[in-house]
């Protein structure tokens, strides 16, 4: 039994190796893309992984790739030890989606939209166990909805709506729960609330958390570990190891949009001996210039 316990507890949470995707051909006029290549990292339970990366940097595909909903084309993907498919039909699994729309006019409340996953997974004709209810409603207590809980989904507000929406995602108890774009649309008030509920549902369930994000204040309030993926991972470490260079080169695909290719050397200002980067640029401005063209 010791030795069995200690090989669960070096498994992984999630195992990705060596792992590359590219989309088939379309057959009308575009050819096959290549979103991932190369991406290897280890995430170790109970660790809250924040992925950063531009539009088209191949966040989605990743999320895709360890929710088991795509295959990879090289390399392998493990959670906790077992195929992401498996993973999330044994409800190891939880999920937010980055779009949540709720009419107005649907027929469900609060607690039975947060029960769907659990009722799903059971047999069609079982009726709902004790436990089931209780974990229903302990989700429901832990974002802050117990009051809401016979309120039709579709009347929520959109914060109420994402608070739901995370009480699904965990109600299944889930060892690991991954966030597409949580924070999309969410003033910044409400993304201190959002921070603040996931660093405690954190703490409260034991989770593993993946949060894929563009926003950096999201990052830097849930995160403890960040990948940066633009296509291929350029970072993987501790929070406090991302540097500006590092962003520059994750989203210089953005900027070379709008510029064509570009060459960006990023740096602290406190680092920087360049006189024309200077804060003012000249003792006669309170905006930044380059001496050279200041008037």
């Amino acid at each position: 039994m010791p030795n069995d316990q200690h090989h669960h507890e070096t498994i992984p949470a999630i195992d990705i190796q060596g792992v590359g995707f590219t989309y088939p051909s379309t057959g009308i006029g575009q050819g096959a893309v290549e979103a991932l290549s190369g991406i290897s990292m280890r995430i170790e339970p109970g660790a809250r992984l924040g992925i950063l990366g531009p539009n088209g940097g191949g966040k989605s595909t990743l999320i895709g790739l360890i929710l088991g909903v795509l295959s990879p084309s090289t390399g392998a993907v493990r959670v906790f030890g077992q195929s992401p498919a498996q993973a999330r039909k044994a409800g190891l699994i939880g999920y937010l989606p980055q779009r949540i729309e709720a009419k107005g006019d649907w027929p469900m409340s609060v607690r039975q939209v947060v029960g769907l996953p659990i009722a799903c997974r059971g047999k069609p004709w079982k009726k709902f166990s004790d436990d089931s209810r209780a974990a229903v409603e302990r989700a429901i207590e832990l974002v802050g909805l117990s009051e809401q809980g016979d309120r039709a989904i579709g009347s929520l507000s959109g914060g109420e709506l994402q608070r739901a929406m995370i009480a699904r995602a965990i109600a299944g108890k889930p060892r690991l729960l991954v966030l597409d774009e949580p924070t999309v649309g969410v003033d910044v008030s409400g993304q201190h609330r959002f921070a603040e509920l996931l660093v405690a549902l954190h703490r409260e369930l034991d989770l593993t958390t993946v949060i894929v994000t563009h926003d950096l204040r999201t990052i830097a309030t849930v995160a403890d570990r960040v990948a940066c993926l633009s296509r291929t991972l350029h970072f993987h470490d501790d929070a406090e190891g991302l540097t500006p260079q590092v962003l520059a080169d994750v989203f210089a695909h953005d900027v070379a949009a709008v510029f064509g290719d570009v060459h960006i050397d990023a740096h602290l200002a406190d680092d920087c001996d360049d006189p024309s980067h200077s804060k003012g640029g000249c003792s006669g401005h309170d905006r930044g210039c380059d001496l050279g063209d200041c008037p």
